[in-house]
Formats: C-alpha cells, structure tokens, sequence
C-alpha cells in the first residue's frame, strides 16, 4: 500500500537541523574537493577553486535536500531506502548537470559548449551519489543516537539504607536523634545509625530539604503547612509535626514549599 510519508529516519531533509547538517556535509566535502583540484581542477588558482567547489556543493546539497523532500513527499519506495536514495539521485542529477557546466563555464573561462554538457553527466552522477549515501547514513546515525532508550536513573544510594520491613516504602522524613537517624515513611519508622549530614548528601535524587538542623523532609510527604509567631511548621502524611528553623525558612519559602 502506498504510504505519504517517510519514516522518521528515511528523511534526511525535513527539519531545519536537518538542512544544516547536509549543507554543512556539502560545504566541507567541496572544501575538500577544492584543496584537492578534483576533476582536473588543479591548474586553477587555488581562492578560485575553493569558490568553486564549495560553492557548487552547497548548491548540490540544498537541490538534493529539495529533490528528497519531492520524492518522499509522494512516498515513492517509502520502504526501501536505497531505492527511494537512487531515485532522488535521479531526479537530481540532470539539474545539477546544467548548472555545473555553466558555473564551469563561467568560472573558468570555457566556452559554452552544448557538446560538452553530456561529459559533465557521469562526474555529477558519481558526486550525487556519493553525498547521498553520505547525508543518508548521517542521518540514520542521528536518528539511531537521538531514539537511544536513556537509562534509568538510579535510585538514591540512602534507599538502600532503609531496614528490610521499610524497604519499597516512601520516605518522609529522616530526624536525627544523637547519633541515629529515625527515618518516617509510610510502613513506620525505625532507626539506622548514621550522620544526618551523610544522608542529605545520600538522598540526591529525591525531591527534599533540611527543614531544621535535625530533620530532612520529602517535599511530596508534606500534608500541611501551619505558619505563626514568624515560624512554620509541617505536618506530614502521618501526622508527624516538623520544625522548620529560621536558618531554613527563607530557602522553603523561596523553592514554593509555603
């Protein structure tokens, strides 16, 4: 069944990104293509040949862009890229072989020869070729890296901490009580011997903060919020009351936590 459009990462000309990286192919293949005098090119001053080159690739790169964005607007092989890529390539080549044969000509100094434009056809086909298959497998390399699954970030290393009856629950708080940690969730609590200072560096990656210099609290644990006297106070799911301090005020304030 005939489809109207490409996939995703058959389309190596639809978005602007796309466009730039394929001129930017084509710029840098006809500095190349410059330096190197390809095609007899050599004699001619250097400036010149870099005018020339880059300025007929870049010509080349945005005419295939527009060829491709024809033939797959139709879904022309649609399913079978390198056919879809040779069909573009056809449909590219023969503009492109006129206007290289008058930016020769004029470039260099040749005369406008109708005779001589069939010899301009096979180097055209072959340089069409070539940065096809080039912009196309960019743009699969592209596409292939921008849909890589990314990794699931790993829980904070703190979770591990939990004792084995609160393992799985969500966490609260965490209050220091001398040199233990008594740690709220949903299952309870119970006690770990640990520095509060240790766990707050431990506990990145959970959305939280020092309410007081012996609590930390989940953001998502606070039920309520009970300010006066110039002090606040939180009231977790469980009911638990926690301070909140001066020093922290300001900061709880500032991140929407009241």
């Amino acid at each position: 069944m005939r489809r109207t459009s490409a996939a995703p990462n058959d389309t190596p000309g639809r978005s602007p990104a796309e466009w730039l990286r394929g001129v930017g192919i084509a710029a840098a293949a006809g500095l190349f293509m410059g330096l190197a005098g390809a095609f007899g090119s050599d004699a001619a001053p250097l400036p010149l040949r870099l005018a020339y080159w880059v300025g007929m690739m870049v010509v080349g790169g945005v005419w295939g862009h527009v060829a491709a964005g024809f033939v797959q607007r139709r879904g022309w092989f649609s399913e079978r890229v390198w056919l879809q890529a040779a069909l573009m390539i056809a449909v590219m080549t023969p503009p492109l072989t006129v206007s290289v044969w008058l930016a020769t000509a004029w470039a260099f100094g040749f005369p406008l020869t109708p005779g001589a434009l069939p010899g301009y056809f096979p180097p055209v086909l072959m340089v069409a070729a070539v940065m096809t298959g080039v912009n196309l497998l960019a743009g699969r390399a592209h596409a292939g890296a921008a849909s890589t699954p990314e990794q699931p970030a790993a829980p904070p290393r703190f979770l591990e901490r939990l004792p084995p009856k609160l393992r799985g629950a969500e966490l609260y708080a965490v209050e220091s009580e001398d040199h233990y940690l008594r740690l709220h969730t949903e299952r309870g609590s119970d006690l770990i011997l640990m520095r509060l200072s240790d766990a707050v560096a431990e506990l990145e990656g959970i959305e939280g903060a020092q309410t007081h210099r012996s609590w930390w609290v989940a953001k998502a644990a606070v039920a309520d919020v009970r300010r006066g006297d110039g002090k606040a106070q939180l009231t977790l799911k469980n009911g638990v009351e926690v301070p909140v301090s001066r020093t922290h005020a300001r900061a709880l304030r500032a991140a929407g936590w009241y």
